[in-house]
């Protein structure tokens, strides 16, 4: 990356930002220029490893050639029709997105939570068509600790008081539950459930990983019982967990899966939900729909982001360099990691309170020139894209190491 002289300095863009942006984000102090692969810039020039990959967005890195090379393409072509009009692109990414999931339908839309939001309606408009369920009595069951998005019904069923704390009144119909705990889902599934929908990893959790036999229980309770499982794989599929989506570590197939940020390639944001035909069969013209929704300029990337994943090469990636991952922060419990918790490329590490917090540990790391963003309390998380080398991996332990060490 060539360095560029900046027109204003990292604090003088930070201050700038202060009177005219809502504060609905705390960022780290770091004001990010350019991006290439696996290292980001800033505006005077400092590198970055990035460990956190916009979580998830960008699981094939900054600015990956096969995918900017798709978008130039299609920049040239078209770029937006609505869904008025058909487009020539988007056939082809339903059909392939719906092969790599193994499932039937793709609805497309545009951000994760819309892609919720989606799904959401799906399983109601499902329990009344297909199901049965009387009029406005369908309900969802959810999970504690559950990170969905921000929207207003989604955060109805969040447990996050910060989340939800002056935004109601709150969408009914919902129902949680503690999370890998199968006999409080079962006890809170009866005739008016529509779906149980819940993350195969919880990531803003810290990267809460359920146990063996955790998702095929859900997967045979809710066959059972009749009622649909929607996994949410926004943030855990599409390579993230070494396998194309973190169900398949059980070999499970849910009946709908939300899937979003690495599907538009860190390029645009392409969401979808996809399911067996008989679920999506429930929508009809003018009952649900999106401007942005399968234009084509994100078909183009998303096609290109499959094509990526059919090889199987950003998976198999993801589980051998995550036993590098695992292995590194195995030797740091004890040297102020207090626990941790990973799948594939992902995880959440617990560290000594009397260390820092997680927000004070990502300082820190950001000023040795490692960039992660912490979640509650005292925990960490690392996702680092998938084209991470195994010795920026290690390079990266060794800089949290050190930190660790430096305040223990």
């Amino acid at each position: 990356m060539t360095s560029v002289v900046p027109a204003r300095t990292s604090a003088e863009l930070i201050g700038a930002e202060e009177p005219v942006l809502a504060h609905n984000y705390h960022p780290l102090p770091v004001v990010v220029s350019r991006a290439e692969g696996t290292w980001v810039e800033d505006v005077e020039g400092r590198r970055y490893l990035d460990m956190l990959a916009g979580y998830s967005a960008l699981n094939f890195g900054h600015r990956h050639p096969a995918l900017i090379e798709a978008a130039h393409r299609q920049l040239d072509r078209l770029t937006l029709t609505s869904r008025a009009f058909h487009n020539d692109r988007l056939a082809e990414f339903a059909e392939r997105l719906a092969a790599l999931t193994g499932l039937d339908m793709v609805l497309p839309m545009n951000t994760g939570a819309e892609a919720v939001e989606s799904g959401v309606k799906v399983a109601r408009k499902w329990a009344y068509d297909v199901k049965g369920v009387p009029a406005d009595r369908a309900t969802i069951v959810v999970a504690a600790d559950n990170f969905h998005g921000r929207t207003t019904t989604i955060v109805s069923f969040s447990t996050d008081e910060v989340a939800r704390a002056g935004f109601g009144p709150f969408t009914p119909g919902f129902r949680v539950v503690p999370y890998n705990d199968l006999a409080a889902l079962e006890a809170a599934v009866d005739e008016t459930t529509a779906a149980v929908l819940i993350e195969p990893v919880q990531g803003e959790a810290g990267v809460i990983v359920p146990d063996d036999g955790y998702l095929a229980g859900v997967r045979e309770l809710t066959r059972r019982e009749g009622c649909l499982f929607v996994a949410d794989e926004i943030q855990s599929g599409l390579g993230r967990t070494g396998r194309t989506l973190a169900v398949d570590h059980e070999s499970v197939v849910p009946d709908v899966v939300l899937l979003g940020k690495a599907l538009g390639g860190g390029i645009v944001p392409v969401s979808a939900v996809v399911a067996r035909r008989e679920v999506l069969q429930v929508l009809h013209p003018g009952e649900h729909g999106s401007t942005f929704g399968g234009n084509p300029l994100a078909a183009a990337v998303g096609t290109a982001v499959v094509e990526l994943l059919e090889t199987g090469e950003f998976q198999r990636r993801a589980a051998d360099l995550g036993e590098v991952l695992r292995e590194g922060l195995q030797a740091l419990v004890g040297k102020g990691v207090v626990g941790f918790r990973s799948r594939g490329l992902w995880a959440g590490v617990d560290v000594d309170p009397a260390i820092g917090t997680g927000r004070e540990i990502s300082e820190r790391l950001m000023r040795e020139g490692v960039l992660v963003k912490d979640t509650h309390g005292s925990t960490i998380r690392l996702a680092p894209p998938l084209t991470i080398t195994a010795e920026e991996l290690q390079g990266a332990l060794r800089t949290l190491e050190k930190v660790l060490t430096a305040h223990a």
